[in-house]
């Protein structure tokens, strides 16, 4: 269902059910992107970020990008632009109130910007959110007092979210000095994206390292200690939650389905989506 809908306080919500490639535009104030189908693109400089329905992506206010779908799924996005003055007083209520976010290790108030721009898991309480939210809308309601009590709740998750991708991990790195923490961080999501937006493709430790400027051996040792995965086992796992998404929402054969999320072998991809799982990918289908 496509709509926009604009608030008296100017925080603004967009829904389409298809997305056409788009000019270089701007992000006019800080957003959360969605999409509950298919997967789109999105370029911001050299990055190139695709989102899915289980991940989402952050722009900051003025950041230039441009929107580009690749899915042969009809593609329904959704977004939410918070107005400056409404984040503004959320931030200052929730960092002064939520010692958990600032203050520890050495991280400052101003680094809550730092790393918004990254691709984000969406799951539990923001998920469940924001899905509530869109049916909300779907249905035609407009108790403005509710949706704002909605994106009040969306930042909240969101934040909680952001301490456990950003603060949380960046304690796990084994570096005294915090802006060292910060800065490997940083290049780790560089490969974290590049996993998600290419999960399909054969990817390389050499082609990952050089995406995050670090060697092949820092990148598997830092790696491992922020996500409690090596790189490649990070890729199994997204491979198998996109197949989740496939075998829910298309009719595609099971071999097709291996080809499209990047595994060689249907054998080799039923037996790890069995152990991960703990059920074969057609009763999965036969029962989401």
């Amino acid at each position: 269902m496509d709509y926009s809908k604009t608030l008296r306080n100017n925080n603004k919500i967009y829904s389409r059910s298809s997305s056409q490639k788009q000019n270089q535009q701007y992000s006019s104030d800080f957003s959360l992107r969605f999409v509950f189908a298919g997967n789109e693109r999105y370029d911001i400089g050299k990055r190139h970020l695709s989102i899915y329905p289980d991940s989402f992506l952050i722009l900051n206010r003025g950041t230039q990008y441009s929107t580009d779908t690749d899915s042969d799924i009809p593609v329904q996005s959704f977004s939410i632009s918070f107005d400056q003055q409404f984040l503004k007083d959320f931030k200052d209520c929730w960092t002064t109130a939520d010692s958990r976010l600032v203050g520890r290790g050495g991280y400052k108030v101003k680094q809550l910007q730092e790393f918004d721009e990254t691709i984000y898991p969406f799951t539990g309480d923001i998920r469940h959110n924001v899905y509530h939210l869109k049916h909300y809308l779907d249905n035609g309601m407009h108790d403005e007092l509710l949706i704002n009590e909605y994106l009040h709740h969306c930042l909240i998750n969101y934040f909680s979210i952001y301490n456990e991708e950003i603060f949380k991990k960046a304690e796990k790195l084994h570096f005294l000095n915090p802006s060292t923490k910060i800065e490997i961080l940083r290049r780790l999501n560089l490969a974290k994206e590049y996993l998600y937006s290419n999960y399909n493709q054969n990817i390389s430790l050499e082609d990952l390292a050089e995406h995050s400027c670090l060697s092949v051996n820092h990148l598997l040792r830092t790696f491992k200690q922020a996500f409690n995965l090596t790189p490649h086992q990070f890729l199994i796992q997204l491979r198998l939650k996109r197949a989740q998404l496939l075998l829910k929402s298309t009719a595609y054969p099971i071999n097709e389905v291996v080809n499209l999320i990047g595994f060689e072998c249907p054998s080799s991809f039923i037996r790890l989506f069995k152990t991960h799982y703990k059920i074969t990918p057609l009763k999965y289908r036969q029962t989401a």
